[in-house]
């Protein structure tokens, strides 16, 4: 039975940027946060906060113009609850109390003016509730401020805000790339926290970090368009950084058309930031993450017991229930690879098993497409799926996990390479294993609950047996010998039916 959507359930955040102005609506508030709507609105409220002390008065327009706009979207949409922050530009201008008051007057909720430290708090959780088990220094990086903080699982260190964000950059250095080379050098070098980073991840956060991360994902032609998760390593993002400046000093820039007209002018300053943290930090990889304060903020409000889940089962649990035809059948299917996995003592460690059980979750979702195209539209709806605590070669097993599933193992009929090549051949041998095992699987028991816990596994010497209770013994027939062979002979073993 599929999961009704409770009426009232939903709750939004509405995040007042020093450079952008959004809503973000999401279906509930759970531990695997699933956005519905998402709008901004590029306002500009930071860009003369440093030199002048105040929000812009056609930035402040637009912003409360942008804010009615959500309200009433709110309304429309039967949002639940409602919670609004509001970051560098509002708490650092003069004039920011007076739009802050303003805009609580049109949205009708209380606006909380995120503090330096509390930011980089919640960007740290956002990266929490995003990143399964991070390791590393959370840059979230926006119009106003850069935040630093360290994070090591699901621990916070506190955290240190400076005044590099895209517009108080440009605005301090009065658009002059020279004098913000001198100004990011002169504070990347006074914070402490980036000492910690050495070897470690570089999380970076915010909207201008992920539109390098979209131009290099387009330059390297990497095969997933997905900017959560994205990794390079630490030298090859320097060069990307440096070679961005000089397309900068070359006037350049304005050909890049993946990246909005309003936050381009910025790129240059967040490569140039991304430049001197690595400089310092010297970080191993570079990770791209959406999951930043809004994220956190959430995450921070959910009861420990949820905080505590592993988001990624989670998200997979809630596609199980909507698009599966069974969804007491996908957890049969992880204990039933779970027996499989102790009989033929397969070496898994706790991170493969983490995998198994997603694409057991998985192995069902693409039911209701035509048989010919099953395999490559659900290895696309998996690999580009919007959850988080998932990173690129996670993605690309479980889909190839659940592409192997319905496309069958044969050389005819194979994913795109580029996608394998994000596996190691060990991986991908591992993928094609378990997508045999669903394939023998799905064909016993039609994807129905009931039936997989009645089959059992026995091993003797180099033989792999499937055991059907004697009430399910005309479900066995030459195909699902077949395939059962071919899951023996993949795990090194000769294969055979056994009714009891």
């Amino acid at each position: 039975m599929k999961r009704p959507r409770k009426r009232g359930a939903s709750v939004a955040v509405i995040d007042i940027g020093s450079n952008s102005v959004r809503l973000v609506v999401y279906e509930a508030l759970a531990r695997s946060l699933i956005p519905i709507f998402n709008e901004k609105t590029l306002c500009g409220l930071g860009r003369e906060v440093q030199s002048t002390g105040l929000l812009a008065p056609d930035a402040v327009d637009k912003a409360l113009t942008s804010l009615k706009r959500f309200r009433a979207l709110c309304r429309v949409m039967q949002v639940g609850r409602v919670f609004a922050i509001a970051t560098a530009a509002c708490r650092d201008a003069s004039n920011g109390a007076d739009f802050i008051a303003k805009a609580e007057r049109i949205c009708a909720v209380k606006i909380e003016i995120l503090s330096g430290p509390r930011e980089a708090k919640l960007s740290a959780l956002g990266v929490i509730s995003g990143i399964h088990r991070p390791d590393g220094i959370v840059g979230d990086l926006g119009g106003g401020s850069l935040e630093l903080i360290d994070v090591r699982g699901n621990s916070v260190r506190s955290g240190v805000t400076l005044p590099l964000g895209g517009l108080a950059l440009q605005d301090l250095a009065h658009k002059s790339l020279k004098r913000a080379d001198r100004i990011v050098r002169e504070a990347i070098d006074e914070v402490d926290q980036l000492a910690t980073g050495r070897g470690r991840t570089f999380y970076a956060v915010g909207g201008t970090w992920r539109a390098l991360a979209r131009i290099h994902i387009i330059q390297s032609g990497y095969p997933l368009q997905v900017m959560h998760g994205y990794s390079i390593q630490a030298a090859e993002a320097l060069d990307f950084a440096r070679r961005l400046r000089r397309l900068a000093a070359a006037d350049m820039l304005a050909d890049i058309e993946v990246v909005a007209d309003a936050r381009r002018p910025l790129l240059t300053y967040a490569a140039l930031v991304l430049e001197h943290i690595i400089r310092v930090a010297k970080p191993k990889t570079i990770v791209f993450s959406t999951f930043g304060v809004r994220e956190g903020l959430l995450h921070e409000k959910l009861p420990d017991s949820e905080r505590n889940k592993d988001g990624l089962i989670c998200a997979a649990e809630e596609l199980n229930q909507l698009l599966s035809r069974s969804a007491k059948h996908a957890r049969e299917l992880i204990a039933w690879t779970d027996r499989l996995a102790r009989v033929v003592k397969l070496r898994e460690t706790e991170e493969d098993r983490r995998l198994r059980h997603t694409a057991c979750l998985l192995s069902d979702i693409g039911w209701r497409v035509h048989p010919d195209h099953r395999g490559e539209q659900t290895l696309s709806l998996v690999v580009n799926a919007n959850f988080g605590a998932i990173d690129h070669r996670e993605r690309a097993f479980i889909g190839l996990s659940v592409f192997y599933r319905y496309a069958g193992l044969s050389e005819e009929n194979q994913p795109p390479l580029t996608v394998q090549e994000l596996l190691t051949p060990a991986q991908l041998e591992r993928a094609r294993l378990l997508g045999a095992a669903f394939r023998v699987a799905h064909l016993i028991s039609a994807a129905r609950p009931g039936v997989l816990p009645a089959t059992h596994f026995r091993s003797h010497g180099r033989k792999l047996m499937l055991v059907f209770e004697h009430r399910l013994g005309d479900l066995v027939a030459d195909r699902v010998g077949s395939r059962f062979k071919q899951l023996a002979r993949l795990i090194g073993r000769s294969g055979s039916i056994v009714r009891r």
